[in-house]
């Protein structure tokens, strides 16, 4: 008897829904339930993908009142590594314990988690809190994305997940916005806090109406996998922030950093040919151009999710924004997210090809942080949203081009696995790159600066700076601006490998109908 069959099937995200004769059967039959369940599963969606945006505006304030500056990329980037850290493992985890309770416990820890962020009491408070609430939202946007696969069969599944991506756009847009809202006038501890009764509701809806499905199989999962890639991701992400931890990327420190990383990397290819399913197969190694697509995936990362909260802090203390208003300023970028998106995605439907987009995507941010960077302070603001919406249309043009060109280039057996390293790069590289920003920032901002009226840079919170005099903010401005003229030059050389990426990947069609996936 062949019992590879229905974990193949499984693996390729309809196992779990289909009948001994290979005909779908949904976990819940009732039409109506689905929508009420997947209302609820979008919800928990919003909410994971919204906390990364909505703290963005806040956190000129939360360092404002815990001071520590030089901390302020680890209130983002260790969510993200968090996050990312834990994604290949949650999946896997729903296979054999099925994904109703695994769903379940990565809303807890992140509601839990934002309960923390709510009470801290120090940065380092916070940024352990936010490492609690990463450690939930990772499992919760893999765990979604398999409980449709077990509502919905595969034709209307795909519809479902075009509404993922409008809340992912959605989020985008109203984070910020609300971010700024809540912290200017409820306090910046209520952008966590408002997750608890969304958290309480999601979790009571679930409980109620989603059925538990006790997995037939037993897979063995490479748990010795998930943790060395999991420690490889963070080694990188310490290298990175390695001036401010060990006071140079080439302090000994670092370089041991580097060094552990590099074993970690040895005992990793080494686990992962042993193991029975692999937490990335390495025959994904062996294709050019998913290594090409990864590098891709890396760099869009780090400047379409990592630049979110330095653009916010660029806004607030170079153009005297309030949050409120500079969080607004973010609707130019989500919504050139969702036209850049929406457009490429039906030329590439209609060429079959994705490489020209990829290089337009990658070229187009790639210009629009060299410009940023050469911008003098006080320049008018319809400047700053018009490069905002450019930005965003790049982004959006080449965001889904990883996902489509790895699936395209593995083979069947391999594509959920590969289809999970573009959301580990994009979030690698998301966390990496907001350490680097953060070092270049703290590397080029004097703490000491003398400016009447301040008494500490970097405890300068958006309303304190608006009580200043005109000459005081302009100082401060200009001080600000200097130092980011150098992040922005640092993310326009990351996205400039991307692009370079991009000129290298082959000119491939992808294959018409139902052509399965497997070209390279």
């Amino acid at each position: 008897m062949d019992h590879s069959a229905p974990q193949k099937a499984q693996a390729a995200g309809a196992g779990a829904g289909a009948s001994g004769d290979g005909t779908f059967v949904s976990l819940v039959p009732d039409q109506r339930l689905r929508h009420i369940l997947f209302g609820f599963l979008m919800t928990a969606l919003f909410m994971a993908t919204l906390d990364n945006q909505i703290v963005s505006t806040a956190l000129p304030t939360i360092v404002g009142e815990f001071g520590q500056l030089e901390r302020f990329g680890w209130v983002g980037s260790a969510y993200l590594l968090a996050s990312s850290a834990v994604m290949p493992l949650y999946g896997k985890l729903g296979d054999l314990f099925g994904r109703k309770y695994v769903m379940m416990t990565a809303i807890f820890i992140f509601t839990l988690g934002s309960a923390v962020c709510g009470l801290a009491v120090s940065m380092n408070t916070l940024i352990a809190a936010r490492v609690l609430q990463g450690l939930g939202s990772g499992g919760i946007m893999v765990s979604i994305f398999s409980i449709n696969a077990d509502l919905f069969e595969t034709r209307v599944r795909a519809r479902y997940q075009s509404y993922s991506s409008l809340v992912l756009v959605a989020s985008g847009a109203i984070g910020p916005t609300l971010g700024g809202v809540l912290s200017e006038w409820l306090g910046w501890r209520s952008i966590f806090l408002v997750n608890l009764p969304i958290g309480i509701v999601v979790l009571t809806g679930l409980f109620l109406f989603l059925p538990f499905r006790k997995p037939q199989r037993r897979p063995k999962i490479d748990y010795a996998g998930a943790f060395v890639l999991a420690m490889i991701i963070t080694c990188v992400v310490l290298w990175a922030d390695g001036s401010q931890i060990f006071g140079s990327l080439l302090a000994p420190g670092s370089l041991a950093v580097v060094a552990f990383a590099v074993v970690a990397a040895i005992v990793w290819v080494r686990i992962e040919r042993r193991a029975a399913e692999p937490v990335v197969p390495l025959s994904l190694f062996s294709s050019r151009t998913i290594l090409l697509l990864w590098v891709i995936s890396i760099t869009s990362g780090g400047v379409g999710i990592g630049s979110v909260n330095y653009m916010a802090l660029y806004l607030q203390t170079t153009t005297g924004l309030s949050p409120t208003i500079a969080g607004l300023l973010f609707i130019a970028i989500t919504g050139g997210i969702a036209i850049g998106s929406l457009n490429s995605g039906r030329l590439i439907a209609i060429t079959g090809r994705y490489k020209i987009f990829s290089m337009l995507g990658t070229l187009g941010s790639c210009l629009v942080f060299i410009t940023f960077s050469q911008l003098p302070v006080g320049v008018p603001l319809f400047v700053i949203i018009a490069l905002m919406l450019i930005h965003g249309i790049s982004v959006g043009i080449g965001q889904q081009i990883p996902v489509i060109g790895v699936q395209n280039a593995s083979s069947q057996k391999d594509v959920g696995a590969a289809t999970g390293t573009v959301t580990l790069t994009r979030m690698g590289g998301a966390s990496m790159a907001i350490s680097i920003y953060n070092a270049v920032l703290t590397a080029f901002i004097p703490l000491n600066v003398n400016i009447p009226g301040v008494s500490s840079i970097e405890d300068l919170t958006p309303d304190a700076m608006a009580k200043l005099s005109p000459s005081a903010r302009q100082m401060v401005a200009e001080v600000y601006g200097h130092s980011f003229h150098h992040v922005f030059i640092a993310m326009a050389v990351l996205i400039g490998c991307g692009f370079i990426a991009a000129c290298l990947l082959p000119n491939v069609e992808l294959p018409r109908g139902k052509a399965m996936p497997g070209k390279k």
